[in-house]
């Protein structure tokens, strides 16, 4: 059926594939920390970066219903997938992953997916 040559060739691809699928296996089971670095105001944009910290401010865009978040006198911009039907509240503890921007002059931290947010204590206590 096949020879010699087809016969390696196959056993190559599919080995290749084996390989390829299990460092697809590893690298999402890590997840993105072990990419991203934490925040400073000296970051580059397009950086996968690390951010903590308590809302200070939280507010939904007029339009499309994105979230803007002030942390710890951080921009954190949140699109409406990704915030989903979550609430964010001042007092809260959050942590997040996200690609580094500038907008307006002021670099802020995007949000990619609602599995980059943290809520660390989803109940805040009453200020």
């Amino acid at each position: 059926m096949f020879g010699r040559q087809e016969r390696t060739a196959l056993l190559l691809l599919i080995g290749v594939a084996a390989l390829v699928l299990a460092a697809h296996g590893i690298l999402t089971l890590q997840g993105k920390q072990p990419f991203a670095h934490p925040f400073t105001n000296a970051t580059p944009d397009g950086e996968l970066v690390f951010f903590s910290g308590t809302i200070e401010n939280a507010a939904t865009t007029k339009t499309g219903g994105h979230v803007i978040l002030e942390v710890s006198n951080q921009t954190i911009f949140i699109p409406a997938p990704a915030a989903g039907d979550r609430s964010f509240f001042k007092g809260q503890r959050v942590s997040v992953f996200g690609i580094v921007e500038t907008y307006r002059g002021k670099k802020e931290i995007v949000v990619e997916t609602a599995g980059d947010i943290q809520v660390t204590n989803p109940y805040p206590q009453p200020q």
